[in-house]
């Protein structure tokens, strides 16, 4: 391992307890609730497919991805 790979550890594991923070206080409640995510429910059986948030999530994730290739 290099030095070189402390940084960005470290950077993850922030972004990681970031979210995990978020989730915890409810401020992620209406992720997964986005028009478009798809909820069937009959009887004792339950489908959720979630597409616009997993569309979203992709999209933020690109972004990102994009900016630290740059750097």
């Amino acid at each position: 391992m290099s030095k070189d790979l402390g940084p960005w550890l470290v950077g993850i594991g922030a972004f990681i307890l970031l979210i995990g923070v978020l989730a915890w206080t409810g401020a992620l409640s209406w992720f997964g609730r986005l028009p478009g995510d798809i909820r069937i429910t009959s009887g004792n059986t339950r489908i959720f497919i979630p597409l616009t948030s997993m569309l979203l999530a992709s999209i933020v994730l690109s972004i990102l991805l994009a900016l630290i290739r740059r750097r």
